[in-house]
């Protein structure tokens, strides 16, 4: 091969157009489609535009978006996560029945949670890489356990199916203001859980983009026998990303704890699928190796924009699920032809 063609044939040094950027990004998709939402609804609900509106859109997706963010990262590396909603009441639940019981500072309670929460984020990697059996199994049957556990411990332990009062104990009110207060700017609250979501976002994309840990997620997530081959460490890149996924529901946990005081044991369940679908919303694949932090902040966004609109437009609730699913079915298709698009034009 002549000097010529080694140069041709190396796609690095290939010029990339800015169209051929675009179309390769993974998000294009679900930002046309937050685009299209948010005309939608400006144009059906009159309050839509209203400043205390827009914070109530962006606390919703900041909810989602939380768990989303750990979610698209652990489907870019090529696994799911059934286990994720749950994860997040399992969370709230250890560290309010831990400070309660032990009559601990609260913030015992809440570090007490996050070593809770990364252990069963390391079980389900451990389980999955050691087992070799597919991730829907492993993390179906931490759902089943951590739902059980769930109820059957707060019932032992408290004598119903929610938790006992914490706000009086020493270090509520600093936790609160940490993971559940409201900022005020321009005489509008937003809650800070908004801050935590954009944090993630920001730290996700740097990891994917910029470190090498990056480049071994998405090598897992493409093909991790090959990236095996050229010594990637898959084991420990597959436990870090559940364990991703675990911080994002003790993060998600400490928030539904010190927003409402108590905890239902029973919370939690099928949000995992929301989670999923924001990701794929967002432009991450279901067979892994490719997708955003940006993408799944997005379709967080469009969640956040559809649950909250149809109840601006003063629509019936009941078919938001409707709307959820059209979405995701859109979104899939819409991503399809974009990498079809971008494909065509290497």
């Amino acid at each position: 091969m002549s000097a010529t063609q080694a140069v041709d044939a190396d796609e690095r040094l290939v010029q990339t157009s800015a169209l051929r950027k675009l179309l390769g990004r993974p998000e294009l998709g679900s930002v046309v489609g937050a685009v299209a939402v948010f005309v939608f609804f400006v144009f059906f609900a009159d309050s839509f535009l209203r400043a205390s509106s827009l914070s109530t859109v962006l606390y919703a997706a900041s909810t989602i978006g939380i768990m989303a963010v750990p979610v698209a990262l652990l489907m870019i590396g090529g696994e799911f996560d059934l286990s994720a909603g749950v994860m997040v009441t399992s969370s709230a639940l250890v560290s309010s029945m831990f400070s309660y019981q032990m009559t601990a500072n609260v913030w015992v309670g809440v570090g007490v949670s996050l070593l809770v929460t990364l252990a069963i984020g390391a079980f389900n990697g451990f389980m999955l890489t050691r087992t070799r059996l597919p991730s829907f199994i492993i993390t179906l049957g931490t759902f089943l356990m951590l739902t059980g556990m769930n109820l059957g411990f707060t019932k032992l332990i408290d004598g119903t199916v929610s938790t006992k009062s914490i706000d009086d104990m020493e270090g509520f009110p600093s936790a609160r203001d940490v993971f559940a207060s409201t900022i005020t700017v321009g005489g509008v609250g937003f809650k800070v859980t908004i801050l935590w979501w954009l944090a993630l976002v920001a730290v996700v994309s740097w990891i994917l983009l910029r470190t090498r840990a990056g480049n071994w997620i998405f090598a897992v997530g493409g093909n991790k026998d090959a990236a095996r081959a050229v010594g990637v460490p898959v084991t420990r890149t597959k436990v870090g990303l559940y364990m991703g996924v675990a911080f994002g529901a003790w993060i998600s946990g400490q928030h539904l704890l010190f927003s409402y005081d108590v905890v239902q044991s029973g919370e939690g369940v099928g949000n995992e699928l929301i989670y999923i679908i924001a990701a794929v919303i967002g432009g991450c694949l279901i067979t892994g190796g490719y997708g955003s932090a940006a993408g799944s902040a997005v379709g967080a966004l469009i969640f956040g924009m559809t649950s909250k609109g149809i109840v601006f437009a003063e629509w019936n609730p009941d078919w938001f699920k409707f709307f959820l699913g059209a979405m995701l079915l859109l979104a899939t298709l819409l991503n399809a032809w974009v990498r079809k698009r971008a494909e065509a034009t290497k």
